[in-house]
């Protein structure tokens, strides 16, 4: 009796919780569009400098930004306030932040028609963070600003107020007696000459305030109370250039005359500046610029470049559009040359007359729609020149034939990396990018190649000290490193038995590595990856270390440095954090080990999350972390420790962004496997709603690209996005949601998804909760382009829809993506559309793919999205598809947001696009009824009128 007692109570209890959790779940309601408005996210978030304060901005789709402060510990009340971009200042006693207007303010506003300078502006406020959490003063609002600037060391704050009006010049001013033909006037023409506004620099520990008139830019030292700025009036009475010393107040003019003051420097320590002008210059028609120097304590400027300097290439100037830095060690100054252009000639051509057009040449090396896009960047291309302090000497590093210079993050190396694409330039088109790359003498602008025909898009990269220049060979396919003072490229990686290029890569091009190689500091070493571990190889001793001692290949775990400094260029040597993902079953977190030899990563944290640092106070073993999974939003966690020892079980929930989601249904994330036609093993992720019961059948949503089920841990906001279907929508009203991924073989990317997808999908019919009549299909993109070839091909599914899909490969193949002006031929002989040779040499393969020559075949009802603004595929790719199903009279529809791009900007446009989604797949999954655009359409003439959202319900 006793056990049948026992035997009771369990089944009563498990009843009872049955019963209590089906309770939960009949109170929570499905998620509806405008539930997913307000859904939020987190912006901005920072820890002060001290550790102790923290800062982050909560915003969603609909309503004002919420900026929280709040100490960083759990427990600790916040307080919030309307605002974005906060900024602690160098000593963790303020934040500084901009307070919008209020959004329904602005909205009520254009809807009277206002814009631009009738709309209220940003205003600048700022709060004592320990006064203010202990319930004294609150923020200070400052006023309208048009920009703002925190100083790197101290409590002060410059900012450009918004100006009033003058009430006077807005009256209807006395017309102008016209000039006699033939007058002048008596100070001749005079140039147009653009003043600057009022600066206002702010004491946040007094409130006092200092105004300087007529500034033009503005900037403090990063690490010193030095404001530097420049400044133009319209009659030049008051341009000049000046530094600010905040200790005493002090103002130096480091040089002053009329003209224009350009891309102003000062360097971190504040101790100089430098800066264009074209004072010396002004009245000339071509007025020429000079690169100025100033230094503490006396601060008074000096000349150190223009076109007669020595080392300035005969014909070239200093450009004022060239930017102006100080190296890391401060003892060079970097600036820009250019060719000098010649004068415009006047042309009295009439407009009519003008002879406007594009002449598209064989020989060009970029394509003339991309040089058009690149115009104005060529206009103001310039090329690195540097000025030394210690001598005073200019150096030309840049040129025509080597134009991408690449400096060292740390010190005043002796060497520059110098890269070209120059020779390749038409490979763009149809192969990829290639670039020979020089090792530069800073000193003497000498140049020596060190490789040639890299391919990749930036050619090499400079170690931190500028040592050595390392890169990626894709033939070779190893890690490169090279001494910039003299030697053979080494091959980093040779010693390495693994492939260090990424093995599963499926593209018909050179394969990639295994992510960035990463520097340690000093130079000693560079840092790489294989699959699963990472290696060091140290290019003095030719030393290869395995640094995770195979442990990541023994467990079938990825190992990469876990970057807990955000701002340091290289890598600590000695004990480092191993960020750990599992391949197969997706845990993910961190190992203890090292990066100076080979130790056996020691677990901290894995679990099924995905964990990712948000940033670290600057003078505190303090970080931000979040954790997310499908069901948890990645809330901001503080945690502390001592070096890499970080306290992961101490992490303490700073942030609740999104509590509103345990009144919403939704669901759970697992990784599902199945075997493609192949027999190849493959995952994917399966997504099931809250109280789901395997023996009820289920409408699903099939949503892929390629490989997607690493992310199987990932949170997934349900806001409308600009193209693809919200996972967490759809889950919370009753769909499961199936993503697999797809490997690809060369020539046949439409029957490699195919093979992919289809098994994948037939596995979870067959385990009997899909409704085998109610799968729909969603995808954008290279998506699109898959699920257009696929419907060609089964009628499995019920419902498509296609987002800007390509749907003809052989028109395609000649396409501009239009945004970048680039021919789309590489894409299909070396990317993603993976056909692997040109339209000539693989025709069966292009005819083959392309969806649009066996519409004829589909019995899939279409939806595709396809924007009339769409910089990578088309638009026309999506007519085609179109027209070629409405001859066939098949049910097609297709929605042009116009001025939208590939995918959805605007927020107006993806909450309609959301909806209409939503719309079209419950009609054909759901049975519900269509709506009017749908049954009816939006007849041109009702453009602007209607939406044809409403849903047309039949009475039997």
């Amino acid at each position: 009796m006793r056990h049948a007692r026992v035997r009771t109570t369990a089944v009563t209890l498990s009843l009872a919780l049955l019963a209590a959790a089906s309770s939960a779940l009949a109170q929570q309601r499905a998620l509806d569009h405008e539930d997913v408005l307000h859904w939020n996210t987190i912006g901005s978030p920072s820890l002060s400098p001290d550790g102790a304060w923290l800062v982050f901005v909560v915003t969603a789709m609909e309503g004002d930004p919420v900026l929280t402060i709040r100490a960083a510990r759990e427990g600790a009340e916040p307080m919030t306030f309307r605002g974005t971009d906060p900024r602690f200042t160098s000593d963790s006693r303020f934040v500084v932040y901009e307070v919008p207007p209020v959004e329904a303010v602005v909205d009520s506003l254009r809807r009277e028609g206002k814009r631009g300078d009738a709309l209220p502006k940003d205003t600048l406020a700022f709060a004592e963070v320990a006064a203010l959490l202990d319930g004294g003063a609150g923020p200070r609002i400052v006023g309208a600003v048009e920009s703002f600037r925190v100083a790197g060391d101290g409590s002060w704050v410059a900012y450009k107020p918004v100006e009033e009006e003058d009430e006077d010049a807005t009256e209807e001013a006395e017309p102008e007696e016209e000039e006699e033909e033939g007058d002048e006037a008596e100070d001749g023409d005079e140039k147009d000459k653009e003043e600057g506004s009022t600066l206002v620099l702010l004491s946040l520990r007094t409130g006092d305030e200092t105004r300087y008139d007529k500034v033009t830019d503005y900037f403090f030292a990063e690490e010193a109370p030095v404001l530097a700025f420049a400044t133009s009036t319209s009659d030049g009475s008051g341009d000049g250039a000046y530094v600010v010393a905040l200790s005493d107040m002090t103002r130096h003019a480091v040089i002053e005359g009329e003209g224009n003051y350009r891309q102003l420097a000062i360097s971190d320590d504040g101790s100089q500046v430098a800066f264009l002008a074209d004072r010396d210059d002004y009245e000339a028609d071509q007025p020429e610029f000079t690169l100025y120097h100033g230094a503490g304590p006396s601060w008074s400027g000096a000349p150190m470049a223009n076109s007669a300097t020595e080392g300035v290439p005969d014909g070239w100037w200093v450009s004022e559009d060239g930017n102006v830095s100080f190296s890391d060690g401060g003892g060079r100054v970097r600036f820009g040359t250019a060719p000098r252009p010649e004068p415009e000639e006047e042309d009295d051509t009439l407009d009519d007359d003008k002879v406007t057009l594009d002449v598209w040449n064989w020989r060009d090396p970029y394509l003339q729609p991309m040089q058009l896009v690149q115009a104005n960047q060529e206009r103001n291309r310039t090329y690195a020149a540097v000025a030394h302090l210690d001598g005073g000497v200019v150096v030309q590093l840049g040129t025509p034939e080597v134009p991408t210079v690449r400096f060292a993050a740390e010190g005043d190396p002796a060497h520059a990396v110098g890269a070209t694409d120059v020779p390749y330039r038409q490979l763009v088109s149809w192969d990829g990018r290639y670039n020979d790359v020089y090792a530069i003498d800073v000193a003497t602008g000498e140049r020596r190649m060190v490789a040639e025909r890299v391919k990749g898009f930036g050619g090499a990269s400079i170690s931190p000290m500028g040592g050595y220049a390392s890169w990626w060979d894709g033939e070779a396919r190893h890690w490169m490193v090279a001494a910039l003072d003299g030697g053979e490229a080494i091959t980093a990686s040779a010693e390495v038995a693994h492939a260090v290029w990424n093995e599963l890569d499926d593209h018909p091009d050179l394969p990639p590595p295994y992510g960035p190689a990463v520097w340690t500091e000093g130079d000693n070493a560079i840092v790489f990856y294989d699959r699963y571990d990472a290696w060091r190889f140290e290019p003095a001793s030719g030393e290869t270390t395995n640094l995770t001692g195979g442990a990541g290949r023994e467990s079938g775990t990825r190992f990469r440095y876990a970057r807990t400094d955000f701002e340091d260029p290289a890598i600590a040597e000695g004990e480092a954090l191993w960020q750990a993902f599992h391949y197969l079953g997706k845990q993910s977190g961190f190992h203890r080990g090292r990066t100076d030899r080979t130790a056996t990563p020691e677990p901290v944290i894995m679990a099924d999350k995905t964990f990712r640092f948000r940033g670290k106070a600057d003078d505190a073993d303090r970080w931000l972390i979040t954790r997310e999974d499908f069901r948890e939003f990645p809330d901001l966690r503080v945690t502390g420790g001592e070096g890499v020892d970080i306290d992961f079980s101490g992490m303490a929930k700073v942030s609740d962004a999104n509590p509103q989601q345990a009144d919403y249904r939704w669901g759970s994330a697992e990784i599902v496997e199945w075997h493609s036609n192949d027999g190849t093993p493959l995952q994917g992720i399966l997504f099931t709603p809250d109280g789901f019961d395997p023996s009820t059948q289920y409408p699903m949503m099939v949503y892929f690209y390629e490989r997607m089920s690493d992310g199987v841990h990932q949170y997934r906001s349900p806001r409308p996005g600009g193209s693809s279907v919200s996972v967490p929508f759809y889950v919370s009203r009753g769909y499961v949601v199936f993503i697999p991924d797809i490997p690809y073989e060369i020539g046949y990317p439409g029957e490699s998804a195919l093979d992919a997808v289809v098994p994948g999908v037939l596995s979870l019919v067959a385990r009997g909760f899909v409704k085998e009549d109610r799968i729909g299909v969603q995808g954008h993109s290279w998506g699109g382009y898959q699920i257009a070839y696929m419907i060609t091909k089964t009628n499995l599914f019920a419902a498509a829809e296609a987002g800007a899909p390509v749907s003809n490969m052989t028109s395609a193949y000649g396409g501009i993506r239009w945004q970048s002006g680039m021919s789309r031929m590489f894409q299909y002989e070396r990317t993603q559309s993976r056909i692997g040779g040109t339209l000539w040499e693989s025709t069966n393969e292009y005819l083959h793919n392309s969806p649009v020559f066996y519409a004829d075949k589909i019995h899939t009802p279409l939806l595709m999205m396809h924007n009339d603004e769409d910089g990578a595929v088309p638009w026309y790719q999506g007519i085609e598809m179109f027209v070629a199903m409405r001859r066939l009279q098949k049910p097609v529809w297709m929605l042009n947001y116009n001025g939208q791009g590939h995918g959805l900007s605007r927020e107006a446009d993806r909450k309609d696009w959301a909806i209409r989604m939503q719309q079209f797949f419950d009609h054909y999954l759901m049975d519900a009824p269509a709506p009017v655009w749908m049954e009816e359409g939006v007849p041109a003439i009702l453009k602007g009128k209607t939406l044809g959202l409403k849903l047309i319900r039949r009475v039997s």
